[in-house]
């Protein structure tokens, strides 16, 4: 089933005729419906999209969800990076039964759809969206915050950079609230090591795809580095017009704050190669990942999954044992109940292995800091990362008393 906003702007007997099925199904038993709200067209549709929806029927494959009874339908819908269209799409899946909401690259409308789960008592996985503020000051008991954010991203990849010597950044930022909250608490990483912060400009998203002006504010600057608070396609259109400018043969480096192993695979290695990078999870890791990703790639055989539909795949799994766990009938009722059970529970899966969701709704896994390859030292597809550094997952998420999140006491 796919949800465009032509369906979510349909007449009021349109949405009520979509509802029936799922209504109507609750009778038949242990009925749950999962809805992968994402960027199916734009931006973001590499590192969610269509992939994101082959890892949470491999999660459902894995639990094996048919033979313990349940009825799980997987919708999807496309939130075109538009607030009001995926706050629409999530009110309008809630109120036709959907029991889990998961994906959602983009921070503006991750943030949308937190405030609808709140009000219709559903539960949330946000996988796919970076700024902190979904753990921190706008965190709710619906909402769980999958796999990476700003926090891990600019301590990470921005504190690698200055402690390599680069101690005057200049930014080019996508003008909304993950670019804008990137580069904040890069520049707050930057000045608490001794570097300066030298000039920036933020862009209009998502229509931006020419980066050649900035790029020449960037490289007359001065700066040593130049820091990208953008993802997606807006970071690899960035970075190979910075390779056609001669940028990082003039001596400047490039800090790609958010940058997924898609992307270095639409950059190529020729390109990308000494990037350093920060994930959370890389398909080449270990034995587990290996075996996840190969059990998944014929679901996506043309993109290996990011570390944002890894979360996916890691969050739906965790999702079916919350809901065993509680029961169908209080999991149907209460999104709240689920997510309550999610935290209580230990994580365990081939993508990410052991670990835990803190009270505030924030997954807590290791982050990994990798340097790309360069092209004669990748000898099997999709194998681009080379291990620098693992921080565990205690230092890599901002800590409970600094978050601001209203479900902890002080």
């Amino acid at each position: 089933m796919d949800v465009t906003r032509r369906t979510i702007l349909g007449s009021a007997a349109a949405a009520t005729a979509a509802s029936l099925p799922i209504l109507k199904a609750r009778a038949a038993g242990k009925f749950l419906t999962i809805g992968v709200c994402s960027d199916f067209s734009g931006t973001y549709s590499d590192v969610g999209g269509e992939t994101s929806v082959a890892c949470v029927r491999q999660a459902l494959e894995d639990y094996g969800a048919t033979a313990k009874g349940y009825n799980v339908k997987v919708i999807k819908g496309d939130h075109q990076n538009k607030p009001d269209v995926g706050a629409g799409l999530a009110r309008q899946w809630f109120d036709s039964g959907v029991d889990l909401l998961i994906d959602v690259p983009n921070s503006a409308v991750g943030l949308a759809i937190a405030g609808v789960a709140a009000a219709k008592n559903k539960a949330y996985i946000n996988s796919n969206a970076a700024t902190s503020a979904l753990t921190g000051p706008k965190c709710n008991a619906n909402t769980i915050h999958w796999t990476y954010d700003t926090y891990m991203l600019s301590h990470s990849t921005g504190g690698a950079m200055v402690a390599a010597g680069g101690k005057s950044w200049f930014f080019i930022t996508a003008n909304y609230a993950f670019g804008q909250l990137l580069r904040d608490q890069t520049s707050a990483v930057i000045k608490a090591a001794g570097g300066t912060v030298v000039g920036g400009v933020a862009y209009p998203f998502p229509q931006t795809t020419d980066f050649s002006s900035f790029l020449v504010q960037a490289q007359s600057s001065g700066a040593q580095v130049l820091g990208l608070a953008n993802a997606g396609k807006d970071t690899v259109n960035s970075i190979k017009q910075a390779h056609q400018f001669g940028i990082t043969q003039s001596g400047m480096k490039i800090a790609g704050l958010l940058i997924y192993l898609n992307d270095v695979h639409g950059m190529g290695l020729d390109i990308a190669q000494g990037l350093v990078l920060t994930e959370s999870f890389y398909w080449n890791m270990n034995d587990k990942t290996r075996a996840f990703t190969k059990r998944v790639l014929p679901k996506t055989p043309n993109n290996y999954p990011s570390m944002a539909q890894a979360g996916c795949y890691s969050g739906t799994l965790h999702f079916m044992k919350a809901v065993d766990a509680i029961g169908i009938d209080a999991a149907n009722k209460s999104g709240i109940a689920i997510v309550e059970q999610m935290k209580k529970m230990p994580t365990d899966d081939d993508a990410f292995g052991h670990c835990s969701v803190r009270e505030d709704g924030r997954f807590m896994c290791p982050s990994y800091l990798f340097r790309v390859k360069k092209p004669g030292e990748s000898n099997i597809p999709w194998d681009y990362y080379d291990l620098l550094h693992t921080t565990p997952a205690d230092q890599t998420f901002a800590p409970l008393a600094t978050e601001g999140c209203p479900l902890v006491k002080a």
